[in-house]
């Protein structure tokens, strides 16, 4: 079960609660300035270099110290594209800027699902029904049973595989998503609503497969060099890529001490309501700026849940912040090492496969 020290505020406090949050967004959306926009600007150039780097390297072959040292940059840049600028920017957080390449809406990532997709099952449906269950989706994305108010399902016995299955295969595992297959399976949608999506995410996978596993192992033959080992230096790096992001969302929304609610939480739902939900059902890590910038600064997942729109980079600073109402108002603010939340995560897996651990 939940075990979450909070203490329950009145309607009065709520209202308070809410309205100290809403201030220091605003104060946060008056200081942006070109600091930020030559952050961004930066991790941009980063993400560039380390993709150029690691893809010239790989031409190398099988050279180890080259191939690993390629294979690694690569997969750098694809963490960094994926999670620090990326997602980022499909929130918003970079609108203000009115620079196209910054634009949340126009912006398409170098992952398998279309942005589209990403943009409604995270943006819009995630981030407003946030642990609510049978509302967000991300809540064990089907396959998994990691709360005991889930509803237990015989497949859920095995989950240990299909959560390691999910690892390694975790951007086709967030595509597939808006694609809905669990209601075209029930009949509650159609094949009609399917299919334009079902093309749109093949066209998607074509074009990234086509870069990643035919473009640049045909220029590798073209230079004279070893295509099969770009095509493997592409693959381990898509592979960490995934890795790192399965092990950063779990962190974030799955541990120990995170909540989930019932739909009925959504009735009458105020701005200090939907703050405290956000505050319960999300993880923070505890680290350096290097752990921060790998994670995209989900590593504050409390922060990025209450402010999605904000540049990721204010994280840290609005962290202090936060932790400080939460401490005013009874609050636990739940945050350790990544391993140690990784540990609860695990736990959940494991304990939660079987129905004698929660409500059948």
């Amino acid at each position: 079960m939940n075990n979450r020290p909070d203490r329950e505020l009145s309607p009065a406090e709520l209202q308070a609660f809410g309205a100290e949050l809403d201030a220091l967004r605003r104060r946060t959306l008056g200081d942006l300035s070109e600091a930020d926009a030559r952050y961004i600007r930066r991790v941009r150039g980063a993400v560039r270099l380390c993709c150029w780097s690691g893809r010239a390297l790989l031409m190398f072959g099988w050279f180890p110290p080259t191939w690993l040292l390629g294979s690694l940059l690569l997969g750098l840049g694809k963490i960094l594209e994926n999670m620090e600028l990326g997602h980022n920017v499909m929130h918003g957080q970079y609108d203000w800027m009115n620079d196209p390449e910054f634009a949340g809406r126009q912006y398409e990532w170098d992952i398998v699902g279309p942005a589209d997709f990403w943009r409604h099952t995270h943006n819009h449906v995630h981030h407003s029904y946030t642990n609510v269950l049978g509302m967000d989706d991300d809540v064990g994305y089907g396959v998994v049973r990691l709360f005991p108010e889930q509803r237990w399902k015989p497949f859920y016995r095995w989950q240990p595989l299909w959560v390691t299955i999910q690892a390694l295969l975790f951007q086709y595992a967030v595509a597939i998503q808006h694609l809905r297959l669990d209601q075209l399976l029930k009949g509650r949608i159609g094949q009609d609503e399917v299919r334009p999506l079902a093309r749109r995410f093949g066209a998607k996978l074509a074009r990234q497969w086509g870069k990643d596993y035919l473009a640049f192992p045909l220029l590798a033959l073209l230079l004279g060099a070893n295509a099969l080992a770009v095509l493997a230096g592409n693959l381990l790096a898509n592979l960490l890529r995934n890795l790192w992001t399965f092990l950063v969302i779990f962190c974030g929304h799955f541990t120990e001490q995170a909540a989930v609610f019932a739909p009925a939480v959504l009735q009458g739902e105020t701005r200090g309501h939907w703050y405290l939900r956000q505050l319960r059902g999300s993880s923070n890590l505890s680290g350096g700026p290097l752990l921060h910038i790998l994670t995209g600064n989900l590593s504050h997942q409390i922060e990025h849940h209450l402010f999605p729109d904000l540049p990721a980079r204010r994280y840290a600073e609005l962290a202090r912040e936060v932790r400080q109402i939460a401490a005013r108002y009874g609050q636990h603010y739940n945050c350790g090492s990544l391993w140690a939340q990784f540990g609860t995560v695990l736990r959940r897996i494991w304990i939660y496969r079987l129905p004698a651990a929660g409500r059948a």
